[in-house]
């Protein structure tokens, strides 16, 4: 995966090293995690803040130089576990988020890197910020809440090209001067490093796909 990341980068005229790899470790076993880890990958993304704790709580003690990304929607009542747990968190897109995560950067006395997730195919299911409210919402974190963002970060429909996803995020992230740009996962991320990521999220090319959950209805008692 480094070595399809640098042809991409050459390949698409970025500087060597400007695209970092967010091994995506949700949901995989610590037998699937613990090789690519010893291999020499530190930066991790996780989607629940349970989960991070349970699978890096101990891990990280030993590990100084590991990052753990939190690319996963964030409920309020977790932001201080949140902020004590991770690194830089991709996923803030609502104003009540943006005050109990300034109440907790506050209280803990740390702040981590924050990106804005925005919600470029307006899909009702799905979290992040219209593009159309992201300049608005942008200009309020710092003035109202005290909040640096770092960059965005966005997930296309799944069933569309994600180009113009990638170029919209590219260009509100450029009127808004920010120069992170969280975007691209295992079947796209080329694209997205020809588009402008400075990180992509990869899961499956990495540790394979994710192991089915037993059904309950079979799981032993």
């Amino acid at each position: 995966m480094r070595a399809r990341i640098a042809a991409a980068e050459r390949r698409f005229g970025r500087a060597p090293g400007s695209v970092r790899l967010v091994a995506v470790s949700k949901q995989q076993p610590w037998r699937a995690v613990e090789p690519v880890l010893i291999a020499g990958q530190r930066v991790f993304g996780e989607n629940r803040v349970q989960e991070a704790e349970a699978r890096w709580g101990e891990v990280r003690a030993r590990t100084p130089d590991l990052e753990l990304r939190l690319i996963g929607p964030l409920q309020t009542n977790k932001t201080a576990d949140a902020v004590a747990r991770f690194d830089v968190i991709e996923t803030l897109d609502r104003e009540r988020l943006a005050r109990a995560l300034a109440d907790a950067v506050q209280k803990a006395g740390r702040a981590p890197r924050l990106y804005v997730q925005v919600n470029t195919g307006e899909e009702p299911q799905k979290a992040g910020v219209a593009p159309a409210e992201t300049d608005a919402f942008l200009a309020r974190l710092p003035a109202e809440f005290g909040l640096k963002v770092e960059g965005l970060m966005c997930i296309p429909p799944a069933g569309e090209p994600p180009g113009p996803h990638f170029a919209l995020l590219a260009k509100i992230a450029a009127r808004n001067g920010l120069s992170q740009l969280s975007m691209g996962m295992s079947g796209d991320f080329e694209t997205a490093i020809r588009l402008g990521a400075t990180s992509v999220r990869v899961g499956s090319a990495v540790f394979g796909a994710r192991p089915e959950a037993r059904p309950r209805a079979v799981q032993a008692r």
